[in-house]
């Protein structure tokens, strides 16, 4: 890379970080990057989650005050998390690189629409079956799963998958939700990371770039997005999402 694609690399990193803290979807900003510094797509997608994996953690320190009394809760659900996470990257390695390609944009499309009517949905549940487990039951669980599977296995827009299962599923304000998605899509990354760290081509020196930007831009996006009211948060959910979606039906 020359320097001023190195520069790019780090800056898509830094957006990347920031918008995963608030949303998810910073792969939709990283991956098209590397892609036009002369990188094939498997060594792309790799280099680019090892990358992204500081940044969730940073994102999740910075979301630490709404991650308090959620312990119990993240530990059982980041269970869940890191074996889809596992799943989802050996997936990565052994089938075909378009595998997932038609049904992303439907999980995202309905991800959104879950996102957009889940406060109304969330309320017409609780009077037809009353309080929510505490940690979500069984679903969540299996949701939570199916999340990690996609997020180990390509990622973007995982973030708007978590907050549409975790906001029908628990009974708790939408930035306790964004903090919990911060730490179980950290885990996903952290897990896919691992894999393709041992078992595929990772090029270091963009890992280390966007993983530099995204540990910045993850403290830039907590900062800012825990001070959204829950509806410019939901709308902007709803936005990334569809704009995830409207890149991968043009890809």
């Amino acid at each position: 890379m020359t320097g001023l694609e190195q520069v790019a690399v780090f800056a898509a990193g830094m957006a990347a970080g920031a918008v995963n803290a608030v949303v998810g979807s910073g792969t939709l900003i990283t991956f098209p990057v590397l892609l036009a510094v002369g990188y094939s797509p498997v060594v792309a997608n790799v280099s680019n989650t090892v990358g992204l994996a500081p940044g969730s953690a940073s994102a999740a320190y910075g979301y630490r005050r709404e991650l308090s009394g959620q312990r119990a809760r993240l530990v059982r659900l980041g269970t869940a998390s890191l074996v889809g996470g596992i799943t989802g990257a050996v997936l990565l390695l052994v089938l075909p690189a378009g595998a997932f390609k038609a049904i992303v944009p439907v999980l995202i499309a309905l991800a959104c629409v879950l996102v957009m009517i889940q406060p109304a949905l969330t309320r017409r549940l609780r009077r037809l079956s009353g309080q929510p487990p505490a940690h979500g039951g069984p679903w969540l669980l299996a949701g939570v799963y199916g999340a990690g599977i996609y997020g180990g296995y390509f990622g973007a827009a995982q973030g708007v998958l978590l907050i549409a299962i975790l906001s029908l599923a628990l009974h708790e304000d939408l930035q306790r939700i964004n903090a919990a998605k911060n730490v179980l899509a950290g885990l996903v990354n952290l897990v896919a990371a691992v894999v393709f760290i041992v078992s595929a081509d990772v090029d270091w020196r963009p890992a280390l770039l966007i993983a530099l930007g995204s540990v910045l831009g993850g403290q830039i996006g907590a900062k800012v997005g825990r001070r959204l009211p829950a509806a410019v948060l939901r709308g902007f959910i709803v936005v990334v999402g569809l704009a995830a979606m409207v890149k991968l039906l043009g890809d």
